[in-house]
């Protein structure tokens, strides 16, 4: 039997993000709360369904320590609200981060993924230079992307992203780990389809991410 498409069927964590945010990062960077998502519905719906990886230049890890994790997944969710964009699982790390989300609704196509990345990417890169003191310098490589469209893909990824922290060995458990969507999950979704999402096998999505995270966080 043919898989069906993940927008031609009914999945357990379709987001609806409804959060007010700044239309610019401030140059320094303060402590504004951070824009969690709401919590999952269930169905599926938008223009496509993708997963995102970014990874820092050579891979050096520019975001190590808690301030700029948290600035960068601050960032990340920001950006996305802003863009319209409806996050189900993402994952931040000290050289690279995942997420997985749906295209706008209002879009006819998914085109406005390289201006949210490349604002979110300017605007880290330029805060951290200047805690570094390194005006100028290449912080950020590139990004790919992947739109999911059979449903058991989905849900193994998604999976995967919630559990990245505990596949780089910086956490037993997801939900130690702040800089992901595990513990947002876990709360925010009911017990089984916490059980349901987490027994997808991930073991063969390893390809192109052999990152090695700092241990720092």
């Amino acid at each position: 039997m043919m898989a069906r498409s993940v927008l031609d069927c009914a999945s357990p964590l379709a987001l609806i993000v409804e959060m007010s945010i700044r239309s610019t990062y401030p140059p320094a960077m303060p402590e504004p709360k951070t824009p969690w998502p709401h919590a999952p519905t269930h169905q599926l719906d938008g223009r496509g369904t993708y997963f995102v990886t970014a990874s820092t230049y050579l891979r050096q890890h520019h975001f190590t320590g808690r301030q700029r994790l948290q600035v960068l997944h601050r960032g990340l969710l920001s950006v996305t609200a802003k863009f319209g964009w409806r996050l189900e699982a993402w994952a931040v790390f000290s050289n690279h981060y995942h997420f997985i989300a749906h295209s706008p609704a209002d879009a006819v196509d998914a085109t406005s993924l390289s201006d949210m990345l490349s604002i979110l990417h300017v605007k880290t890169a330029e805060w951290v230079n200047k805690l570094d003191k390194s005006p100028g310098r290449q912080v950020w490589f590139n990004y790919r992307e992947t739109r999911l469209q059979q449903q058991r893909s989905y849900l193994a990824r998604l999976n995967y992203v919630h559990q990245n922290a505990v596949k780089h060995r910086l956490v037993p458990l997801a939900c130690q780990y702040p800089w992901c969507s595990a513990a947002w999950f876990e709360r925010s979704a009911s017990p089984a389809m916490v059980k349901s999402i987490y027994r997808f096998k991930t073991d063969k999505l390893s390809a192109g991410d052999d990152f090695e995270p700092s241990g720092d966080w």
